[in-house]
């Protein structure tokens, strides 16, 4: 079916609804309805659906004002979920949680203070997928504070996520430096960055393959050795493990805190020792250097030991 419209040489034309047909070489024309008194806007509406176009083009319904960037903050949140990091910090779901979820994942996507998170957010469709475009900053360092608040529980969940008895735990000490002077953890310190600037001091441990499981924060003039009893605590305290070998060089392992170590049982070390006791070893024959050249492990040249 179609329409036609038949031209009159003294009257208005005529709008015909007609379906075709071919007998032969010839094309039969059928007048199904007169359309003549149809209005030219529903005419052309019928004539439209006739042919399957849309009734209106989408360009005509349709304005597009803005463009709101959606799908690396969906990847970055779709992998969030999958890993289970909402269950992880809490299991009911909150605003808090909904911030610090926020908060992760504009690190991810556009590191920055929490007073430039709370704008950044707004320019992609993260605020709106957590529903937190209304939250100032004000509001995301009172998230911080529930969150530090549940810090124990949840470095519990990745500790029996990821360790065991006889797995292999990493640990070490790093700092960050601040400008300002209100922090009450900053202090002057080995600052690993050469700023001068007051430091605090973290130590992190994960698990074999590097996945944090948990953080504690000192004072920035704390040494790295004065770190390592309250590990030993966390491992064996907070995540139950009954065995505790600790393996490190001298600069963690000081003679200070291996003598503190032996006074808790079913806690072992391997350290290194310093040139002086290795000297002194050698010399009172306990350590054979023909063991290292029958196992092939090591060849130490000194002119102190000739040949």
């Amino acid at each position: 079916m179609y329409v036609e419209v038949v031209p009159n040489r003294n009257s208005p034309p005529a709008v015909l609804l007609r379906e075709g047909r071919r007998e032969g070489r010839k094309v039969v024309k059928r007048t199904l309805a007169n359309l003549s008194d149809w209005p030219t806007p529903k005419v052309e509406l019928l004539r439209r659906r006739l042919r399957d176009e849309p009734l209106a083009p989408p360009d005509q319904i349709f304005a597009i004002e803005r463009s709101w960037p959606h799908g690396h903050v969906q990847a970055v949140l779709g992998t969030m979920r999958r890993l289970g990091v909402d269950r992880l910090i809490a299991t009911q779901p909150s605003r808090s949680r909904d911030l610090v979820l926020g908060m992760i994942a504009e690190r991810l996507l556009h590191p920055a203070s929490k007073l430039a998170t709370s704008r950044l957010w707004k320019t992609t469709t993260l605020a709106q997928e957590l529903r937190v475009g209304d939250a100032d900053v004000d509001e995301l360092y009172a998230a911080l504070m529930w969150l530090r608040g549940r810090q124990p529980a949840i470095e519990k969940k990745l500790a029996a996520r990821h360790l065991g008895e006889g797995a292999l735990v990493l640990y070490d000490v790093s700092s960050s430096y601040y400008e300002g002077r209100t922090c009450p953890l900053a202090r002057f310190g080995h600052d690993r960055d050469g700023k001068g600037l007051a430091i605090i001091v973290y130590g992190v441990l994960t698990d074999a393959q590097g996945r944090p499981v948990a953080v504690e924060v000192y004072p920035g003039n704390s040494g790295d050795p004065s770190t390592v009893a309250d590990q030993v605590e966390t491992l064996r305290g907070r995540f139950g493990l009954e065995r505790v070998v600790l393996v490190g060089d001298r600069g963690m392992l000081t003679q200070t805190r291996l003598e503190a170590l032996r006074q808790h049982e079913g806690i072992g070390w391997i350290s290194a020792l310093r040139g002086p006791a290795i000297r002194a070893l050698v010399e009172g024959g306990v350590l054979q250097l023909s063991l290292f050249d029958q196992k092939n492990l090591a060849e130490i040249s000194s002119p102190d030991y000739p040949g």
